[in-house]
């Protein structure tokens, strides 16, 4: 009877909180959300704001950081916005947070459900992206290819070059971590790299990707036409040799001396 007690006042536990006086449910606590400025990935030394909406006037906002189980921070507003303020970012901030708020009438020590996580990066510099051919590096002259572009973060912007040409090929802004450039075969044919940046000021930048060199598919053949054509004529005068040899011995062996021929 006790062991059922005791489960009974655990599934009351707030998912916020910071003392153990629960007195709702936290169904009846609906969830706030959480957004950044300027942005979610920055560089060292920025000045980040971390909001918290509440979905109906509040009194008390709370922020959490992944792993610590105190608030980070508390903010006293009879609003249904408040914010917190993270001043010159280290790499050390970044992390996962998420924030909860409180209203007068459910008491001092009864907080909301939790907003969805925001992961917030600090660095200097975006993961290396990755590009590839599909369907392959080898195109046909009428057909198409797409070169796709994957990071490491959604909600970024990529850009395509093209060896040998300073200007970008092409940009795409994508909520999936990575960007699809379609290219017609007939100028598909090259070499290309590419990179990603964060969508807005301060810029965060990837290095460029690998490059990628991309065939097409007369080229190739014609490729494999001309090393045949290269083993055809090596074997050609390697028997025009072995005659050469063959009657070179004929002949010496009839004008030898007679004495002297085996």
């Amino acid at each position: 009877m006790a062991l059922v007690l005791i489960l009974q006042l655990l599934t009351l536990w707030p998912v916020c909180h910071t003392d153990s006086t629960p007195s709702v449910p936290p169904a009846s606590y609906p969830k706030p959300w959480l957004g950044a400025r300027p942005a979610t990935v920055v560089t060292p030394g920025v000045n980040v704001t971390l909001r918290c909406w509440a979905p109906q006037p509040a009194w008390r906002f709370a922020l959490f950081k992944s792993g610590e189980t105190d608030p980070l921070l508390l903010r006293d507003v009879s609003s249904e916005l408040a914010e917190f303020f993270l001043e010159e970012v280290t790499p050390a901030q970044g992390g996962s947070y998420h924030c909860c708020y409180g209203r007068p009438d459910w008491g001092p020590s009864v907080w909301s459900q939790p907003s969805d996580a925001l992961e917030l990066l600090v660095t200097e510099e975006l993961p290396r992206p990755s590009l590839v051919a599909l369907p392959g590096s080898v195109v046909a002259p009428g057909g198409r290819v797409t070169l796709r572009c994957a990071g490491a973060l959604r909600n970024m912007s990529f850009v395509l070059y093209r060896v040998g040409v300073a200007a970008p090929l092409q940009y795409r802004d994508s909520a999936q971590p990575w960007a699809d450039f379609p290219l017609l075969g007939a100028r598909a044919p090259g070499t290309y790299s590419c990179y990603y940046h964060t969508p807005s000021a301060p810029y965060v930048l990837s290095q460029r990707s690998p490059v990628l060199t991309v065939r097409s598919e007369d080229s190739s053949s014609s490729d494999y036409t001309r090393e045949n054509l290269v083993r055809l004529g090596l074997a050609g005068l390697v028997l025009i040799s072995l005659g050469a040899l063959v009657t070179f011995d004929c002949r010496s062996q009839n004008h030898a001396p007679a004495g002297v021929r085996p």
